[in-house]
Parts: C-alpha cells; sequence; structure tokens
C-alpha cells in the first residue's frame, strides 16, 4: 500500500461516522465503500473512453493495487 494517500487523508471522525451510518455494522460498512470504489472505477473508465487522446495528451490512468 502506499504510505500517504492521495488527496486529503481520512480523519478519524469520517470513519466513525461511516461505521455509524451502517449501525456498527464493519462488514456493510466495508461493503458499502467496496460499491463505492467499483462505480468511481466504471465511471473513470466511462470517462477514458469518451475523451479524444489529445484532450489528455495521452494520460491514461494506472490501475495499480499495490
Amino acid at each position: 500500500m502506499r504510505e500517504q494517500p492521495i488527496g486529503e487523508a481520512v480523519e478519524d471522525d469520517e470513519r466513525e461516522a461511516v461505521i455509524a451510518f451502517h449501525r456498527g455494522d464493519m462488514r456493510a460498512a466495508i461493503a458499502t465503500l467496496l460499491e463505492d470504489v467499483r462505480h468511481l472505477r466504471r465511471q473513470l473508465a466511462l470517462t477514458e473512453a469518451a475523451m479524444g487522446r489529445g484532450m489528455t495528451r495521452g494520460w491514461r490512468p494506472t490501475y495499480d493495487r499495490d
């Protein structure tokens, strides 16, 4: 895994809010977060397919799973 997250770090209160939303059910919280990741990856793939190569100057997202 990366040592530092990309963007802003996740705060403890954000973690607590996710867990509280699922009434303490950690498995449900993880399942929801994983579904969010899947959705965002699909959105990125759709955006990548719709964009012209010149618009991004050849940039392509990396899908590393460290």
